[in-house]
């Protein structure tokens, strides 16, 4: 466990991970504060991604027959709200935890297997929002630029409004799913420096 004021030989600050890791106070304190803010950049991120999509809408008349063009129209959009949706409340959980863990002073996680979990979870959110970006990504040129191969018409001319704002949606979520990945590295730097204490590391974990 990790003793509050440690010093080292050389008076050093370190954080203690079982007996066989430590890690110097400064580089700590660095990890967290970059943990947290790229769990909150990642949440309001999402956020405004899920936002600016769900609110996309443009209506034309075509002959007299009224048409609306709807993030749902396109099922890629569709599921890139719902991937920026569950990834924005897993990252405000996140950071909550990170919170409080800086609040009351001690280091989370505290054990391989919590460690093991929030990694695994961090993976899997950056999987699943990437996946998402690059499907939208693709329809999103489909509708620029149209597949004359297939025969698939460009429609973006015809909805200029509605394409520019989810451009900006599938922008934000690009970035977003950047700040994820950051949050998987560090998540990893995590979860295997719990294992550089060598035999004494590994009986900690048991």
């Amino acid at each position: 466990m990790r003793q509050a004021g440690a010093v080292s030989p050389g008076n050093v600050p370190v954080c203690y991970y079982g007996p066989g890791g430590r890690v110097p106070a400064s580089l700590e304190r660095r990890v967290r504060a970059a943990e947290v803010l790229l769990r909150c950049a990642a949440c309001g991120l999402a956020v405004l991604a899920a936002a600016l999509l769900g609110a996309d809408r443009q209506t034309r008349v075509f002959f007299s027959i009224e048409k609306v063009a709807r993030y749902t129209d396109m099922q890629s959009l569709v599921i890139l709200v719902i991937a920026n949706g569950v990834a924005a409340c897993y990252s405000l959980i996140q950071c909550a935890r990170c919170l409080v863990s800086i609040v009351r002073g001690g280091v989370l996680p505290l054990s391989r297997p919590l460690a093991w979990a929030i990694f695994s979870c961090d993976q899997v959110m950056a999987y699943i929002v990437i996946s998402a970006v690059a499907a939208a990504m693709e329809a999103a040129l489909i509708g620029k630029y149209g597949q004359p191969e297939f025969q698939w018409m460009k429609t973006c001319h015809l909805y200029k409004r509605f394409c520019a704002q989810a451009g900006g949606g599938v922008a934000c979520a690009i970035a977003a799913s950047a700040n994820m990945v950051g949050v998987a590295l560090l998540s990893a730097f995590n979860l295997f420096r719990l294992y550089g204490g060598g035999k004494a590391g590994a009986t900690s974990g048991k």
